[in-house]
């Protein structure tokens, strides 16, 4: 049995500056201001865009992330509808031969610590769960139906495209101190990842 942290990926190269005049050269259309696109213009003009709303306009370009988490997270994740995923198939992945060393990957709890009594009585849990799981597939029991008795904590991975404004309501939702604890630890990463890279979009958006 293995227990890892949850992460996230950036899969795509991110160019910020060449974002930014796209974005511009977009948003310019609706006043058809493009005379006033200079080399300096499009971090003040985007900002702007933001400031009054008009979100729309960052919907132009899209970024993907390969987030690395819980199943439980996942089904909380997958409720943003206007994005596109590709997830690990439970029911197709077969846990028990070589290709996962024969073992089962769990996404340690964030909300306790190693030595807490309800971590040791999670991880008992697991490892179960996972000596059961893997003596059905002993037995021939197929990974779709031998699937039935993992838990949430099953390590899962997702890819997730999105576009910059669906990204922001993303992350205003899943930051906030009301977000699950181990969604909140996931959405933080990608804030942290976006805000770095773009702050002219993010920034406004405080965890």
């Amino acid at each position: 049995m293995k227990i890892i942290e949850p992460s996230v990926e950036l899969v795509q190269e991110l160019d910020a500056e060449k974002i930014m005049k796209h974005i511009e050269r977009a948003g310019r259309v609706c006043y058809k201001s493009e005379s006033r696109i200079s080399d300096k213009s499009a971090e003040k003009f985007i900002a702007n865009i933001i400031k009054s709303g008009h979100e729309s306009v960052i919907e132009h370009v899209s970024i993907t992330f390969k987030i690395i988490c819980d199943r439980g997270i996942t089904h909380e994740i997958v409720r943003h509808r206007l994005a596109s995923y590709s997830q690990e198939s439970s029911r197709y992945c077969d846990y028990s031969n070589d290709k996962f060393d024969g073992e089962l990957t769990f996404i340690k709890p964030c909300f306790w610590t190693e030595d807490d009594e309800n971590f040791k009585l999670w991880k008992q849990t697991m490892e179960t769960l996972e000596k059961n799981y893997l003596a059905m597939r002993k037995n021939g029991v197929r990974p779709e139906q031998a699937r039935s008795i993992l838990p949430n904590s099953l390590k899962t991975e997702i890819f997730m495209t999105a576009n910059l404004r669906e990204w922001r309501h993303f992350l205003k939702l899943r930051t906030s101190n009301r977000a699950h604890p181990q969604m909140r630890e996931v959405a933080l990463k990608i804030y942290d990842i976006l805000n770095k890279n773009l702050p002219v979009i993010f920034s406004d958006i405080q965890p």
